[in-house]
């Protein structure tokens, strides 16, 4: 067996050891041995091997797989412009602490830096953007080769999981290749079966199929208890999780939610916080103390919330980073819950404070309601409605950055769990599970996200809510060959032809007409049928609300559903969603800001 081959072998055989199940591999010459190697051990049932065809669309599958399976997932790639491809991928799950494991091979030093066709300086290639950078070397036919390997396999993948600083992200190991780079038609699959006159060691991992180093989490936290008294409400933004909204019940406190918090459930969530922020001072300048959990960043009236002097801000992460945008944080803590809770048993009967709020949540609510009920156009805010409403108990939804995620915000009901019990704890198996790239908000690699969170997820059907530019951004994403696993996934695609978000900013006011359709509105005319059919992806067009719902109740393989819509209308329509808010009787005479 040739080094490049044993090493290649003994890195993904120690990687399922260490609970990889997924690898996505962009095809090259320089990774030819980690590219058998993985298909080998997909032949084996142990890791499913996914192929893309372009790295930045792999990067970002990869990523979607990692983050439904919240496992550390492989990419692995080629040299030279192919690594570079994956930096997009790698910014995001370093922003939202993804465990990606990426695997760039390399030349060896011999041929760096002499004009070697592909090779370019990769040594820390992706900056402080990974939480790892580790130059492995050119394997070698000697001993002590096969504990090194396998030690640092179990060391960046506890990394990326983030088992030590509770903060997880990518890692990046640079693998340098000497040739040959193919294996021997008789080299053994499994590196534990090399013959003890074919190498100078074992190349056997632990017995047992233990991982080589056993890497174990920090304890958990203890629990900063907060007191009773300012009136508070609870910011949960993208990867909040559970533990906002068990706080939110324990305390009785108002839930702030945003969609991909995975908190926007039960009684105290909010649907209609940002409107209600943003127009009913009465309620807003009572806020005395907000809680915040995840990475708040759709909204700008929480951030200037989080902002305000009079405000004390605890910020709730277990990472080394937090969210402080006005750099008012009073307090950064692991867990956080209310004094005199106990294990969270039981939720707190709504005070005046959360009773107000929730109040006027259900007006606000009804407001939007009616001023969606009578615009005569069918608008992103309807496409985000009936999508929600789609997802079942056990579904996925993953959404796309700009109006997609803002308009589930604001029109999708929040999800009330209907398996509670008297205790008021979440039955798991009544969950609905949304996912977006938040980590820096960008609109590339959203449907690779989309697949490979969907080739994950094993609870129900999956969706993406995504806008037009963003679909085409990512169009190769469809391109995927005869052995690649198929996604049950239903990519929803609001086509308003160009950049319909701007038309909310400040870029989109009368003033700035002249220029705006060609430097915001870009419109780009393609034909999207004409697209899916090019890569063989079933299609849809849904113009009415009735063809949507036709549409969303066919779940089954990798499908389309464009929904045009236009885009003209966009900013008087919030404006009057804004405007039917503001007009609301709120009785907020009781929640002025206690001396």
């Amino acid at each position: 067996m040739n080094p490049s081959t044993a090493l290649a072998r003994v890195l993904v055989d120690e990687l399922w050891r260490n609970g990889v199940r997924e690898a996505v591999l962009a095809p090259g010459s320089r990774n030819a041995a980690l590219a058998f190697a993985l298909h080998a051990s997909d032949g084996q049932g142990r890791i499913r091997l996914h192929v893309r065809i372009d790295e930045r669309t792999a990067g970002f599958l990869a990523l979607g797989l990692a983050k439904a399976s919240r496992r550390p997932v492989p990419v692995v790639c080629t040299s030279g412009t192919a690594a570079a491809n994956l930096h997009p991928a790698i910014l995001e799950a370093h922003h939202a602490g993804v465990p990606l494991v990426v695997l760039t091979a390399d030349r060896p030093p011999e041929l760096r830096g002499v004009g070697a066709s592909q090779t370019t300086d990769q040594v820390k290639l992706y900056g402080d953007a990974v939480r790892m950078f580790h130059e492995v070397g050119v394997p070698e036919r000697r001993r002590g080769q096969n504990a090194y390997w396998r030690e640092l396999v179990g060391r960046a993948t506890a990394i990326a999981r983030g088992f030590r600083d509770r903060n997880p992200g990518p890692v990046h190991l640079n693998l340098a290749f000497r040739d040959p780079l193919v294996p021997e038609p008789t080299d053994p699959v499994d590196p534990a079966d090399v013959a003890p006159g074919d190498w100078p060691e074992s190349l056997a991992g632990r017995p047992g199929n233990s991982r080589w180093t056993r890497i174990e989490r920090l304890a958990t936290d203890h629990i900063a208890w907060l007191e009773e008294g300012p009136r508070t409400i609870v910011v949960a933004g993208d990867g909040a999780d559970a533990q906002a909204r068990w706080l939110a019940e324990t305390a009785g406190w108002p839930l702030f939610a945003e969609p991909s918090s995975n908190a926007r459930s039960g009684p105290n969530a909010l649907g209609a916080y940002r409107l209600l922020l943003d127009t009913h001072p009465e309620l807003t300048e009572g806020i005395e103390r907000v809680v915040v959990h995840g990475w708040p960043t759709l909204s700008r009236p929480i951030t200037r919330l989080l902002a305000r002097p009079d405000v004390e801000v605890v910020v709730v992460s277990r990472r080394p980073s937090w969210p402080d945008p006005g750099h008012r944080a009073y307090r950064v803590t692991a867990t956080a819950a209310l004094e005199g809770t106990v294990d969270g048993m039981g939720r707190r009967e709504p005070d005046e404070w959360l009773a107000a709020w929730l109040a006027a949540d259900r007006s606000a609510r009804s407001a939007i309601h009616d001023v969606l009920a009578g615009e005569p156009a069918f608008t992103g805010l309807h496409v985000a409605r009936e999508v929600a409403a789609a997802v079942p108990s056990g579904g996925l939804l993953v959404a796309g950055s700009s109006n997609p995620i803002r308009d589930l915000d604001l029109a999708g009901v929040p999800w009330t769990n209907r398996l509670v019990d008297d205790a008021g704890r979440i039955d798991p198996r009544d969950h609905r599970r949304v996912l977006s790239n938040r980590g820096l908000a960008g609109i590339d690699g959203t449907l690779s996200t989309a697949i490979g969170a969907a080739l994950v997820h094993r609870t129900g059907p999956a969706y993406a809510l995504v806008g037009d530019l963003t679909f085409l951004h990512d169009a190769n994403a469809l391109v995927r060959g005869p052995y690649e696993a198929r996604p049950d996934l239903t990519i929803v695609v609001i086509n308003d032809d160009g950049g319909g978000i701007f038309t909310t900013l400040e870029q989109g006011a009368p003033a700035y007409a002249d220029a705006f359709e060609r430097i915001f509105g870009t419109p780009h005319g393609v034909d999207l049928r004409a697209l899916a059919a090019a890569t063989r992806t079933p299609y849809a067009l849904a113009g009415t609300r009735q063809e949507l719902r036709g549409a969303l109740s066919r779940s089954r393989g990798l499908r389309i559903v464009e929904v045009p819509i236009d885009r003209s209308g966009t900013r008087d329509l919030h404006e009057r969603l804004r405007e039917a808010v503001a007009g609301m009787a709120v009785d907020g005479g009781v929640l002025s800001r206690r001396g």
